[in-house]
Protein backbone atom coordinates (compact mmCIF):
# COMPACT_ATOMS: atom_id res chain seq x y z
CA UNK A 1 0.00 0.00 0.00
CA UNK A 2 2.72 2.50 0.87
CA UNK A 3 5.30 1.79 -1.79
CA UNK A 4 4.17 4.79 -3.86
CA UNK A 5 5.12 7.17 -1.08
CA UNK A 6 8.84 6.51 -1.45
CA UNK A 7 8.76 7.64 -5.07
CA UNK A 8 6.85 10.71 -3.95
CA UNK A 9 9.51 11.45 -1.33
CA UNK A 10 12.20 11.27 -3.99
CA UNK A 11 10.34 13.61 -6.30
CA UNK A 12 9.42 16.17 -3.68
CA UNK A 13 12.54 16.07 -1.61
CA UNK A 14 15.52 15.14 -3.67
CA UNK A 15 15.95 17.40 -6.62
CA UNK A 16 16.41 20.85 -5.19
CA UNK A 17 19.75 20.30 -3.69
CA UNK A 18 21.80 20.41 -6.83
CA UNK A 19 21.54 23.90 -8.22
CA UNK A 20 21.66 24.58 -11.92
CA UNK A 21 20.62 21.11 -13.07
CA UNK A 22 19.80 21.19 -16.77
CA UNK A 23 17.00 18.89 -17.83
CA UNK A 24 16.58 18.65 -21.58
CA UNK A 25 13.37 17.59 -23.25
CA UNK A 26 14.05 15.17 -26.08
CA UNK A 27 11.60 14.20 -28.80
CA UNK A 28 12.45 11.23 -30.98
CA UNK A 29 11.92 11.24 -34.77
CA UNK A 30 8.89 9.03 -34.07
CA UNK A 31 7.38 11.48 -31.57
CA UNK A 32 8.32 9.82 -28.26
CA UNK A 33 9.40 12.31 -25.58
CA UNK A 34 11.86 11.96 -22.71
CA UNK A 35 13.75 14.08 -20.21
CA UNK A 36 17.52 13.90 -20.12
CA UNK A 37 20.32 15.00 -17.79
CA UNK A 38 23.61 14.60 -19.62
CA UNK A 39 26.73 13.62 -17.70
CA UNK A 40 29.67 12.37 -19.72
CA UNK A 41 32.05 11.97 -16.79
CA UNK A 42 31.38 8.22 -16.57
CA UNK A 43 30.63 5.94 -19.59
CA UNK A 44 27.34 4.76 -18.14
CA UNK A 45 23.66 5.57 -18.67
CA UNK A 46 20.58 5.04 -16.50
CA UNK A 47 17.17 4.78 -18.12
CA UNK A 48 13.84 4.81 -16.32
CA UNK A 49 10.52 3.98 -18.00
CA UNK A 50 7.10 4.37 -16.42
CA UNK A 51 3.99 3.15 -18.19
CA UNK A 52 0.94 4.85 -16.70
CA UNK A 53 -1.77 2.37 -15.84
CA UNK A 54 -0.55 -0.47 -13.64
CA UNK A 55 -2.54 -2.79 -11.42
CA UNK A 56 -5.56 -0.46 -11.61
CA UNK A 57 -6.10 -1.94 -15.09
CA UNK A 58 -6.20 -5.55 -13.89
CA UNK A 59 -9.44 -7.02 -15.28
CA UNK A 60 -12.17 -8.14 -12.90
CA UNK A 61 -11.23 -11.44 -11.33
CA UNK A 62 -7.63 -11.28 -12.59
CA UNK A 63 -6.02 -9.20 -9.85
CA UNK A 64 -2.27 -9.67 -9.80
CA UNK A 65 -1.90 -10.11 -13.55
CA UNK A 66 0.05 -6.84 -13.97
CA UNK A 67 2.48 -7.86 -11.22
CA UNK A 68 2.96 -11.36 -12.60
CA UNK A 69 3.39 -10.05 -16.15
CA UNK A 70 5.98 -7.48 -15.05
CA UNK A 71 7.91 -10.09 -13.08
CA UNK A 72 8.10 -12.30 -16.18
CA UNK A 73 9.57 -9.68 -18.53
CA UNK A 74 13.11 -10.71 -17.59
CA UNK A 75 12.28 -14.44 -17.73
CA UNK A 76 12.97 -14.89 -21.42
CA UNK A 77 12.42 -12.79 -24.54
CA UNK A 78 12.81 -13.29 -28.28
CA UNK A 79 15.05 -16.30 -28.90
CA UNK A 80 16.34 -16.35 -25.32
CA UNK A 81 14.85 -18.36 -22.50
CA UNK A 82 15.13 -17.15 -18.91
CA UNK A 83 18.66 -18.44 -18.41
CA UNK A 84 19.79 -17.16 -21.79
CA UNK A 85 18.37 -13.71 -21.09
CA UNK A 86 20.13 -13.52 -17.72
CA UNK A 87 23.43 -14.61 -19.26
CA UNK A 88 23.12 -12.05 -22.06
CA UNK A 89 22.51 -9.22 -19.60
CA UNK A 90 25.40 -10.34 -17.42
CA UNK A 91 27.71 -10.56 -20.42
CA UNK A 92 26.90 -6.95 -21.30
CA UNK A 93 27.32 -5.77 -17.68
CA UNK A 94 23.76 -4.44 -18.02
CA UNK A 95 21.06 -4.58 -15.38
CA UNK A 96 17.31 -4.49 -15.90
CA UNK A 97 14.50 -4.53 -13.36
CA UNK A 98 10.73 -4.53 -13.77
CA UNK A 99 7.85 -3.91 -11.39
CA UNK A 100 4.20 -3.05 -11.02
CA UNK A 101 2.41 -0.66 -8.70
CA UNK A 102 -1.18 0.54 -8.58
CA UNK A 103 -0.53 3.26 -11.16
CA UNK A 104 2.47 2.21 -13.24
CA UNK A 105 4.59 -0.50 -14.76
CA UNK A 106 8.20 0.43 -14.06
CA UNK A 107 11.31 -0.53 -16.01
CA UNK A 108 14.84 0.38 -14.89
CA UNK A 109 17.92 -0.13 -17.06
CA UNK A 110 21.62 0.50 -16.47
CA UNK A 111 24.21 -0.04 -19.22
CA UNK A 112 27.73 0.91 -20.27
CA UNK A 113 28.23 3.23 -23.23
CA UNK A 114 30.35 0.68 -25.07
CA UNK A 115 27.53 -1.88 -24.84
CA UNK A 116 24.65 0.54 -25.34
CA UNK A 117 23.37 -0.83 -28.66
CA UNK A 118 23.38 -4.47 -27.55
CA UNK A 119 21.89 -3.60 -24.15
CA UNK A 120 19.05 -1.59 -25.65
CA UNK A 121 18.32 -4.38 -28.11
CA UNK A 122 18.10 -6.89 -25.26
CA UNK A 123 15.87 -4.55 -23.25
CA UNK A 124 13.67 -4.04 -26.31
CA UNK A 125 13.16 -7.78 -26.66
CA UNK A 126 11.92 -7.97 -23.07
CA UNK A 127 9.41 -5.19 -23.71
CA UNK A 128 8.23 -6.20 -27.17
CA UNK A 129 8.76 -9.98 -27.29
CA UNK A 130 8.43 -11.51 -23.80
CA UNK A 131 8.12 -15.28 -24.02
CA UNK A 132 5.97 -16.20 -21.01
CA UNK A 133 7.35 -19.72 -21.18
CA UNK A 134 5.38 -22.31 -19.24
CA UNK A 135 8.19 -23.21 -16.87
CA UNK A 136 8.99 -19.55 -16.15
CA UNK A 137 5.33 -18.75 -15.51
CA UNK A 138 5.05 -21.69 -13.10
CA UNK A 139 8.20 -20.70 -11.22
CA UNK A 140 7.38 -16.99 -10.84
CA UNK A 141 3.74 -17.73 -10.01
CA UNK A 142 4.93 -20.08 -7.23
CA UNK A 143 7.10 -17.28 -5.83
CA UNK A 144 4.16 -14.87 -5.85
CA UNK A 145 1.89 -17.41 -4.16
CA UNK A 146 4.50 -18.04 -1.49
CA UNK A 147 4.72 -14.30 -0.81
CA UNK A 148 0.93 -14.03 -0.65
CA UNK A 149 0.77 -16.87 1.88
CA UNK A 150 3.37 -15.10 4.00
CA UNK A 151 1.36 -11.87 3.80
CA UNK A 152 -1.66 -13.65 5.28
CA UNK A 153 0.33 -13.98 8.51
CA UNK A 154 2.10 -10.60 8.40
CA UNK A 155 0.29 -7.99 10.54
CA UNK A 156 1.63 -5.08 8.49
CA UNK A 157 0.55 -6.62 5.19
CA UNK A 158 -2.82 -7.46 6.74
CA UNK A 159 -3.23 -3.86 7.89
CA UNK A 160 -2.41 -2.56 4.43
CA UNK A 161 -5.00 -4.80 2.78
CA UNK A 162 -7.64 -3.94 5.36
CA UNK A 163 -6.95 -0.21 5.14
CA UNK A 164 -7.14 -0.19 1.33
CA UNK A 165 -10.29 -2.28 1.26
CA UNK A 166 -12.01 0.04 3.73
CA UNK A 167 -10.89 3.36 2.26
CA UNK A 168 -11.14 2.55 -1.45
CA UNK A 169 -13.94 -0.05 -1.41
CA UNK A 170 -14.90 -1.04 -4.99
CA UNK A 171 -12.23 1.09 -6.69
CA UNK A 172 -9.23 -0.88 -8.05
CA UNK A 173 -7.10 0.63 -5.27
CA UNK A 174 -9.16 -1.45 -2.83
CA UNK A 175 -7.64 -4.69 -4.15
CA UNK A 176 -4.04 -5.85 -3.50
CA UNK A 177 -1.57 -5.13 -6.30
CA UNK A 178 -0.25 -8.69 -6.18
CA UNK A 179 -3.71 -10.21 -6.20
CA UNK A 180 -4.96 -13.08 -4.05
CA UNK A 181 -4.09 -16.75 -3.84
CA UNK A 182 -7.16 -17.55 -5.90
CA UNK A 183 -6.73 -14.89 -8.58
CA UNK A 184 -3.01 -15.52 -9.15
CA UNK A 185 -3.46 -19.30 -9.27
CA UNK A 186 -6.09 -18.90 -12.00
CA UNK A 187 -4.09 -16.62 -14.33
CA UNK A 188 -3.37 -18.09 -17.76
CA UNK A 189 -0.70 -17.37 -20.35
CA UNK A 190 -3.38 -15.64 -22.44
CA UNK A 191 -4.14 -13.37 -19.48
CA UNK A 192 -0.46 -12.41 -19.31
CA UNK A 193 -0.29 -11.68 -23.04
CA UNK A 194 -3.40 -9.50 -22.84
CA UNK A 195 -1.97 -7.60 -19.87
CA UNK A 196 1.27 -7.07 -21.78
CA UNK A 197 -0.58 -5.58 -24.75
CA UNK A 198 -2.75 -3.39 -22.52
CA UNK A 199 -0.03 -2.03 -20.23
CA UNK A 200 3.17 -1.63 -22.24
CA UNK A 201 1.93 1.06 -24.60
CA UNK A 202 3.92 3.83 -26.21
CA UNK A 203 1.40 6.63 -25.72
CA UNK A 204 1.41 6.24 -21.92
CA UNK A 205 5.14 5.95 -21.37
CA UNK A 206 7.30 8.45 -19.49
CA UNK A 207 11.07 8.32 -19.86
CA UNK A 208 13.90 9.70 -17.74
CA UNK A 209 17.54 9.29 -18.80
CA UNK A 210 20.76 10.36 -17.13
CA UNK A 211 24.38 9.83 -18.02
CA UNK A 212 26.67 9.41 -20.99
CA UNK A 213 24.23 9.95 -23.83
CA UNK A 214 23.38 12.95 -26.01
CA UNK A 215 19.92 14.20 -26.89
CA UNK A 216 20.31 12.99 -30.48
CA UNK A 217 21.44 9.55 -29.35
CA UNK A 218 18.58 9.31 -26.89
CA UNK A 219 16.03 10.24 -29.55
CA UNK A 220 17.17 7.39 -31.80
CA UNK A 221 17.24 5.02 -28.83
CA UNK A 222 13.63 5.85 -27.93
CA UNK A 223 12.31 4.84 -31.34
CA UNK A 224 14.39 1.67 -31.37
CA UNK A 225 13.28 0.70 -27.88
CA UNK A 226 9.63 1.75 -27.86
CA UNK A 227 8.58 2.36 -31.44
CA UNK A 228 7.06 -1.12 -31.93
CA UNK A 229 4.86 -1.02 -28.85
CA UNK A 230 1.09 -0.68 -29.38
CA UNK A 231 -1.04 2.30 -28.43
CA UNK A 232 -3.34 2.18 -25.43
CA UNK A 233 -6.83 0.75 -25.71
CA UNK A 234 -7.74 0.26 -22.05
CA UNK A 235 -9.52 3.14 -20.30
CA UNK A 236 -7.95 4.41 -17.09
CA UNK A 237 -10.17 4.47 -14.00
CA UNK A 238 -11.71 7.58 -12.54
CA UNK A 239 -11.08 9.17 -9.13
CA UNK A 240 -11.41 6.91 -6.11
CA UNK A 241 -14.13 7.84 -3.61
CA UNK A 242 -12.56 7.88 -0.16
CA UNK A 243 -14.40 6.24 2.77
CA UNK A 244 -12.88 7.81 5.87
CA UNK A 245 -15.39 7.49 8.72
CA UNK A 246 -13.26 8.60 11.67
CA UNK A 247 -13.61 5.22 13.34
CA UNK A 248 -11.32 2.51 14.66
CA UNK A 249 -11.50 -0.81 12.84
CA UNK A 250 -9.85 -3.84 14.42
CA UNK A 251 -8.70 -6.97 12.63
CA UNK A 252 -8.25 -9.59 15.34
CA UNK A 253 -4.89 -11.34 15.03
CA UNK A 254 -2.80 -13.03 17.75
CA UNK A 255 0.31 -10.90 18.02
CA UNK A 256 1.84 -9.13 21.05
CA UNK A 257 2.09 -5.81 19.19
CA UNK A 258 -0.69 -4.18 17.22
CA UNK A 259 0.02 -2.58 13.86
CA UNK A 260 -1.91 0.62 13.18
CA UNK A 261 -2.48 2.44 9.91
CA UNK A 262 -4.35 5.72 10.01
CA UNK A 263 -5.35 8.37 7.53
CA UNK A 264 -7.68 11.00 6.18
CA UNK A 265 -8.11 12.80 2.83
CA UNK A 266 -5.02 14.65 1.60
CA UNK A 267 -4.23 16.92 -1.33
CA UNK A 268 -2.49 16.62 -4.67
CA UNK A 269 0.87 17.92 -5.78
CA UNK A 270 -0.91 20.38 -8.06
CA UNK A 271 -2.80 21.97 -5.16
CA UNK A 272 -1.60 25.54 -4.36
CA UNK A 273 -1.41 24.51 -0.71
CA UNK A 274 0.80 21.49 -1.29
CA UNK A 275 4.06 23.00 -0.04
CA UNK A 276 2.59 24.34 3.22
CA UNK A 277 1.03 20.90 3.71
CA UNK A 278 4.36 19.25 2.97
CA UNK A 279 6.08 21.38 5.60
CA UNK A 280 3.25 20.73 8.06
CA UNK A 281 3.51 16.99 7.55
CA UNK A 282 7.26 17.14 8.20
CA UNK A 283 6.62 18.86 11.51
CA UNK A 284 3.79 16.55 12.51
CA UNK A 285 5.14 13.13 11.57
CA UNK A 286 7.44 13.20 8.58
CA UNK A 287 10.53 14.55 10.29
CA UNK A 288 11.73 11.44 12.06
CA UNK A 289 12.91 12.04 15.61
CA UNK A 290 12.24 15.77 15.26
CA UNK A 291 8.52 15.34 14.57
CA UNK A 292 5.76 16.08 17.07
CA UNK A 293 4.30 12.58 16.95
CA UNK A 294 7.68 10.99 17.57
CA UNK A 295 8.18 13.27 20.56
CA UNK A 296 4.72 12.68 22.00
CA UNK A 297 4.23 8.98 21.25
CA UNK A 298 7.77 7.66 21.63
CA UNK A 299 9.93 10.06 23.59
CA UNK A 300 7.45 11.23 26.23
CA UNK A 301 5.36 8.07 26.63
CA UNK A 302 7.43 5.20 25.28
CA UNK A 303 4.50 3.79 23.33
CA UNK A 304 6.40 2.83 20.17
CA UNK A 305 9.80 2.57 18.55
CA UNK A 306 8.65 4.70 15.64
CA UNK A 307 5.77 6.59 14.09
CA UNK A 308 5.54 8.47 10.81
CA UNK A 309 3.11 10.26 8.53
CA UNK A 310 3.23 11.14 4.85
CA UNK A 311 1.23 12.75 2.07
CA UNK A 312 0.30 9.94 -0.31
CA UNK A 313 -0.31 11.05 -3.89
CA UNK A 314 -1.80 8.41 -6.17
CA UNK A 315 -3.08 9.07 -9.66
CA UNK A 316 -6.71 8.84 -8.54
CA UNK A 317 -6.60 9.57 -4.80
CA UNK A 318 -4.84 11.93 -2.39
CA UNK A 319 -4.38 10.80 1.19
CA UNK A 320 -2.67 11.84 4.39
CA UNK A 321 -1.53 8.67 6.07
CA UNK A 322 0.55 7.34 8.92
CA UNK A 323 1.63 4.21 10.75
CA UNK A 324 2.58 3.14 14.25
CA UNK A 325 3.06 -0.13 16.12
CA UNK A 326 2.51 -0.52 19.84
CA UNK A 327 1.99 -3.20 22.48
CA UNK A 328 -1.59 -4.41 22.71
CA UNK A 329 -2.00 -2.96 26.21
CA UNK A 330 -0.73 0.48 25.13
CA UNK A 331 -2.00 0.94 21.59
CA UNK A 332 -5.23 2.60 22.76
CA UNK A 333 -3.15 5.35 24.36
CA UNK A 334 -1.12 5.74 21.16
CA UNK A 335 -4.31 6.20 19.13
CA UNK A 336 -5.60 8.78 21.61
CA UNK A 337 -2.34 10.76 21.46
CA UNK A 338 -2.40 10.78 17.65
CA UNK A 339 -5.94 12.13 17.64
CA UNK A 340 -5.00 14.77 20.21
CA UNK A 341 -1.97 15.91 18.19
CA UNK A 342 -4.06 16.00 15.02
CA UNK A 343 -6.58 18.29 16.72
CA UNK A 344 -3.85 20.43 18.27
CA UNK A 345 -2.21 21.10 14.91
CA UNK A 346 -5.56 21.79 13.26
CA UNK A 347 -6.44 24.35 15.91
CA UNK A 348 -3.10 26.05 16.60
CA UNK A 349 -0.81 25.38 13.64
CA UNK A 350 2.93 25.28 14.35
CA UNK A 351 5.45 27.47 16.09
CA UNK A 352 7.88 29.79 14.34
CA UNK A 353 10.78 27.67 15.58
CA UNK A 354 9.22 24.45 14.24
CA UNK A 355 8.63 26.10 10.89
CA UNK A 356 12.17 27.40 10.57
CA UNK A 357 13.69 24.07 11.59
CA UNK A 358 11.55 22.26 9.02
CA UNK A 359 12.44 24.66 6.22
CA UNK A 360 16.13 24.42 7.06
CA UNK A 361 16.01 20.65 6.98
CA UNK A 362 13.85 20.29 3.87
CA UNK A 363 15.99 22.69 1.83
CA UNK A 364 19.33 21.45 3.02
CA UNK A 365 19.25 17.77 3.89
CA UNK A 366 18.43 16.09 0.61
CA UNK A 367 21.42 16.63 -1.69
CA UNK A 368 22.68 13.17 -0.81
CA UNK A 369 19.71 11.64 -2.66
CA UNK A 370 20.76 13.31 -5.88
CA UNK A 371 23.92 11.29 -6.09
CA UNK A 372 24.16 9.40 -9.36
CA UNK A 373 22.68 8.69 -12.75
CA UNK A 374 20.27 6.08 -11.43
CA UNK A 375 18.62 8.29 -8.80
CA UNK A 376 18.55 11.23 -11.22
CA UNK A 377 16.75 9.21 -13.90
CA UNK A 378 14.18 8.04 -11.35
CA UNK A 379 13.61 11.55 -10.09
CA UNK A 380 13.07 13.15 -13.47
CA UNK A 381 10.68 10.45 -14.66
CA UNK A 382 8.78 10.94 -11.40
CA UNK A 383 8.61 14.67 -12.08
CA UNK A 384 6.93 13.97 -15.40
CA UNK A 385 4.38 11.62 -13.87
CA UNK A 386 3.52 14.22 -11.23
CA UNK A 387 3.16 17.02 -13.76
CA UNK A 388 6.09 19.17 -12.66
CA UNK A 389 7.85 21.39 -15.16
CA UNK A 390 11.56 20.95 -15.82
CA UNK A 391 12.46 24.09 -13.89
CA UNK A 392 11.12 22.56 -10.69
CA UNK A 393 14.70 21.46 -10.03
CA UNK A 394 15.73 25.07 -9.52
CA UNK A 395 12.58 26.48 -7.88
CA UNK A 396 11.65 23.83 -5.34
CA UNK A 397 13.67 25.26 -2.44
CA UNK A 398 12.29 28.74 -3.01
CA UNK A 399 8.75 27.37 -2.81
CA UNK A 400 9.48 25.81 0.56
CA UNK A 401 11.27 28.91 1.85
CA UNK A 402 8.21 30.98 0.90
CA UNK A 403 5.97 29.01 3.29
CA UNK A 404 4.91 31.15 6.25
CA UNK A 405 3.55 30.32 9.67
CA UNK A 406 0.20 31.72 8.56
CA UNK A 407 0.22 29.46 5.49
CA UNK A 408 0.74 26.39 7.64
CA UNK A 409 -1.99 27.44 10.08
CA UNK A 410 -4.43 28.04 7.24
CA UNK A 411 -3.68 24.69 5.61
CA UNK A 412 -3.90 22.89 8.94
CA UNK A 413 -7.38 24.34 9.49
CA UNK A 414 -8.35 23.44 5.93
CA UNK A 415 -7.04 19.88 5.83
CA UNK A 416 -6.61 18.34 9.25
CA UNK A 417 -9.86 16.75 10.31
CA UNK A 418 -9.80 14.64 13.49
CA UNK A 419 -13.41 13.67 12.78
CA UNK A 420 -12.33 11.87 9.60
CA UNK A 421 -9.07 10.42 10.92
CA UNK A 422 -9.62 6.69 10.51
CA UNK A 423 -7.64 3.87 12.14
CA UNK A 424 -7.16 0.25 11.10
CA UNK A 425 -5.60 -1.89 13.82
CA UNK A 426 -4.32 -5.45 13.37
CA UNK A 427 -3.70 -7.22 16.64
CA UNK A 428 -5.53 -7.74 19.95
CA UNK A 429 -5.65 -4.21 21.34
CA UNK A 430 -6.88 -3.71 24.89
CA UNK A 431 -9.21 -0.88 25.83
CA UNK A 432 -9.66 0.33 22.28
CA UNK A 433 -13.26 0.98 21.30
CA UNK A 434 -13.72 -0.34 17.78
CA UNK A 435 -16.45 0.23 15.21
Amino acid sequence: MIRFVFALMLVVAALPARAGVEIKQVTSPGGITAWLVEDHSIPFTALELRFRGGAVLDPEGKKGVASLMAALLEEGAGDLDARGFARAAEGLAASFSYGASDDTISVSARFLTENRAESVDLLRQSLVQPRFDEDAVARVRAQMLSNLRSDLKDPRAMAGRAFDARVFAAHPYGQPVDGTLESVAALSRDDLQQAHRALLVRNRVFVGAAGDITAEELGLLLDQLLGDLPTAQATLPGPAPLAFDGGVHVVDFPTPQSVVLFGQPGLGLDDPDFFPAFVLNHILGGGGFESRLMAEVREKRGLTYGIYTYLGDKDYADLWQGSVSSANDRVAEAVAVIRQQWAEAAENGVSAEELQDAITYLTGAYPLRFDGNGPIAKIIVGMQLQGFDRDYVNTRNARIEAVTQADVARVARRLMNPELLTFVVVGQPQGLAAN
